[in-house]
């Protein structure tokens, strides 16, 4: 599948917000149940690291990252997401943009990127691995999702030029 990669735009956020929606369904991806208005997640994420891979002018996933800690000495740890659209999985686009949300993330000063992904969802366990994340633990029943308590591995990836 030919895919390219560029900056999200708000006028992107119907697109992205379906392929969250999709991935929210599966029931592995996220303990939200329904994608949030575009105010709230705009608020929530960096701008400068915002992503979305597009097939023609299809967006078919995105990623972006959010910061995790409040405080100041922190600022340079973020949460990951990606997200690809069920029609383009297992196609090579979301390492494509996860590889540049990487390099978007040590450009904005980001040394330590966190995923927060189920054990149950080992495509997105392997992907992160792929790009140098690794397992710092599980989290036992973090959240619950639909009643029942859910389990989380904590990934991360130390960048190798930022704060070093």
């Amino acid at each position: 599948m030919a895919f390219t990669l560029g900056a999200m735009k708000e006028s992107d956020w119907p697109a992205v917000r379906s392929i969250y929606e999709e991935g929210i369904a599966t029931g592995n991806a996220s303990v939200e149940t329904e994608a949030p208005e575009w105010e709230e997640w705009n608020a929530g994420h960096l701008v400068p690291c915002r992503l979305v891979a597009r097939s023609g002018s299809d967006v078919i996933g995105w990623a972006a990252v959010y910061p995790v800690l409040a405080r100041s000495a922190y600022s340079g740890v973020a949460g990951v997401s990606v997200y690809v659209s069920a029609s383009a999985r297992g196609s090579g686009v979301g390492k494509a943009l996860l590889r540049a949300l990487i390099d978007e993330s040590e450009h904005a000063g980001v040394w330590t990127l966190q995923a927060r992904i189920f054990p149950e969802n080992v495509a997105s366990v392997a992907l992160h691995k792929s790009c140098g994340f690794r397992t710092v633990g599980i989290r036992e029943q973090l959240g619950k999702l639909n009643g029942v308590w859910r389990d989380v591995v904590l990934m991360e990836r130390r960048s190798k030029v930022v704060g070093v």
